[in-house]
């Protein structure tokens, strides 16, 4: 099972990415998916990803996508079927003064989920 975006439909392989989608969607082109943001979840800019998927898979539908039926083996760190020297050769060349300070955001963003992330996880430890 997997999540269909509330605000394009897109299917989601689970909350974390279902977050994931709808934040950087929303920081890269704004537009339905940030507004959508802003109303159902009003501080997502300052939730990591474990936060935001909490509050974002209550709003999705849950639902059965193509990937499932064909056994697909979602691995994380794979590259999700992307080769990175196609992309890199595939690159349009430099970035606007736009779409550079969308990339540094969603870098300070990513930082930021991460560091919490580890501190939980060193918290969840600490405890134990």
């Amino acid at each position: 099972m997997g999540y269909a975006c509330p605000v394009c439909e897109e299917p989601q392989a689970d909350a974390g990415h279902l977050a994931n989608h709808l934040a950087f969607t929303a920081l890269t082109g704004g537009g339905d998916h940030e507004d959508w943001l802003d109303e159902h979840v009003p501080d997502w800019g300052d939730h990591g990803e474990d936060e935001l998927a909490a509050e974002v898979v209550e709003l999705a539908a849950e639902t059965e996508f193509p990937f499932e039926a064909g056994g697909h083996d979602h691995q994380h760190g794979q590259g999700h079927g992307i080769d990175p020297q196609q992309a890199r050769e595939r690159a349009s060349g430099e970035l606007d003064d736009e779409a550079a300070e969308i990339l540094e955001e969603a870098r300070e963003m990513t930082e930021a989920m991460q560091e919490a992330d580890a501190e939980r996880s060193e918290s969840a430890d600490e405890t134990e």
